[in-house]
């Protein structure tokens, strides 16, 4: 970030702490501009040669010319930043950042498609810096190799569809690897393909081959949610294991699950670390999704109850329950941001609270749970501003303690910044 001499902000895309460099401003709004970084005239020791040839152009990441390791002080400086300017608080202490590989972690996510005229081809990969244009991109370093390395192939595949002008997106998610080095075998892996009109039988059959070749699991998706179907194999199985628990969670194609597997494992094992569950317990898990903490948590208490907004999880929570024979754990379908004085699960009483809230946060929920019946909290945050605002609430207003609090490197190489709070008791 840079300061006119008025004081304005303005953050320049591809500059490091520190340096100097030439920028053209690309935005300007009221409080802050925007720019990018045109030419580096004074380079910072930590600028690194970036990995991909892409980088610059395409928008999947942003942050590979900085040095790993300062990226992760990066982010910790930005939650801690957010703590005093939003929420006006300071964690007692800072826990040391969690990090996982860097490089090939990204097993959920959406390749965007276009069909550009001009250059006779189809391009499928990651928007552009500009949005308004799909990145040319022939290899990425983020995503799963298995996935990335078919990235020309998935393009000429498309491209050589009679639809190739009405399939927008292809999302693809993968759960634990298997083998599929022997013909027609399931790797792991599924693509989702988005078509705006019905397939002619060759488009399909294309499909299928395609898949067949490279052990993909191909869905379609003609509309919304409920119209994503299998066309190979029949009845692929979507699944990842988490060995510490013992766990095997079942999942569907356009599910949310969290994109770093190995930094999954890790944050689990610290939120557990962080919530000191006790045999006798129970605890509620809010915003729980597929029951990714809830399963875990299962194991060690005597009963959690997950409560998560869309319906469809709720279904896979309790199957995935079923599927690892966990009987102590029950899940409720609920908006966590409406009034929730109804909900019969408010009025039971819990021992500990884990919550797992998208970028809005939970200050409605918070707003409405009993909160003195918890002995601790702990808050799992996918965005730093949110998770500031919530914990100026519950320290500001309700008086706990911020104990402890850091980052989590779940997207390496871009700005995301994932972090962890716990809360006691004042």
């Amino acid at each position: 970030m840079a300061r006119r001499p008025d004081g304005k902000a303005v953050f320049v895309a591809g500059a490091l702490p520190g340096e100097r460099v030439m920028a053209s401003q690309t935005g300007r709004h009221r409080s802050f501009d925007e720019a990018r970084t045109v030419e580096v005239l004074d380079a910072a020791p930590e600028r690194v040669a970036p990995r991909c040839a892409h980088f610059g152009v395409c928008s999947g990441c942003a942050m590979q010319h900085y040095d790993e390791a300062r990226q992760i002080l990066a982010k910790q400086r930005v939650l801690m930043e957010n703590f005093e300017r939003i929420g006006h608080v300071e964690p007692e202490r800072i826990l040391p950042p969690l990090v996982d590989t860097s490089w090939g972690y990204r097993r959920k996510g959406r390749f965007s498609v276009r069909r550009v005229e001009k250059k006779d081809k189809t391009l499928v990969g990651f928007r552009e810096t500009d949005p308004r244009f799909v990145a040319d991109i022939r290899e990425c370093h983020t995503v799963m190799p298995q996935i990335a390395s078919k990235l020309p192939e998935l393009a000429a595949l498309i491209d050589g569809m009679q639809a190739r002008r009405e399939i927008p997106q292809i999302e693809f998610i993968a759960g634990d690897a298997q083998d599929g080095s022997h013909g027609d075998a399931f790797s792991g892996v599924a693509l989702t393909i988005r078509h705006l009109v019905p397939l002619t039988d060759s488009d399909r059959d294309a499909l299928v081959a395609f898949g067949k070749a490279h052990g993909f699991a191909i869905y379609l998706q003609p509309g919304g949610l409920d119209t994503v179907h299998a066309i190979w194999p029949e009845s692929p199985k979507l699944a990842f294991s988490l060995p510490q628990w013992n766990l095997e969670f079942l999942f569907r194609p356009l599910d949310f699950i969290q994109v770093n597997a190995g930094l999954n494992g890790k944050m689990i094992q610290l939120a557990l670390d962080l919530l000191d569950p006790k045999p006798e317990d129970r605890v509620l898990d809010l915003f729980a999704g597929l029951g990714n903490f809830t399963l875990p948590l299962a194991r060690q208490v005597r009963e959690v109850v997950g409560v998560e907004g869309e319906a469809g999880l709720v279904r896979r929570a309790r199957e995935n329950a079923a599927h690892n024979g966990i009987a102590n754990a029950e899940f409720h379908a609920a908006d966590l941001a409406k009034d929730l004085s109804n909900e019969h699960w408010m009025k039971q009483p819990f021992d500990k609270l884990l919550l797992d809230p998208p970028r809005s946060g939970a200050d409605v929920v918070l707003a409405q749970l009993p909160l003195k019946q918890f002995d601790r909290i702990v808050y799992v945050s996918c965005h730093p501003a949110s998770l500031a605002r919530d914990a100026g609430f519950l320290v500001k207003e309700r008086g706990w303690k911020l104990k402890a609090a850091g980052v989590m490197d779940m997207f390496p190489h871009t700005a995301h910044v994932e972090s962890i709070a716990l809360f006691e008791k004042a």
